[in-house]
């Protein structure tokens, strides 16, 4: 979908504009998605458009998007709003453990099985 958007347009041209080619707000995106009414149908009243944003940022913080990036993706003007969007997850931690491990070791990077058993060994159930 990407792709398609961004088909012949310039590096700074805006990919998404409001209804009348202009900044695209958070009320003309209720409007347009009858937030209010999607919400209350189904019954999640307490689910937010903002809760929404940062759910995605946080799942793109965790594929490994840089923090920079991430913080022109959200606009804001401070890294240290960006860096809250940023929670370790028990991928990122086990990891960390198998790259600790690996160079405790004497090994420059864990291999795909070190990597593989820590998370495996960090798995609830186990």
């Amino acid at each position: 979908m990407l792709e398609r958007l961004t088909a012949g347009r310039e590096p700074d041209e805006r990919l998404l504009t409001g209804p009348r080619g202009g900044v695209l707000t958070t009320a003309s995106v209720r409007d347009a998605t009858k937030w209010d009414q999607l919400v209350t149908d189904l019954e999640l009243t307490s689910l937010t458009r903002h809760g929404l944003r940062h759910t995605g940022a946080t799942w793109l913080a965790d594929a490994g998007i840089p923090l920079h990036v991430l913080q022109g993706i959200l606009g804001h003007k401070s890294i240290e709003t960006t860096r809250g969007y940023l929670h370790p997850d028990t991928r990122h931690l086990t990891d960390a453990a198998a790259r600790a491990n690996a160079f405790l070791d004497g090994q420059e990077t864990p291999t795909q099985e070190a990597l593989i058993k820590t998370r495996r060994a960090a798995a609830p159930g186990r």
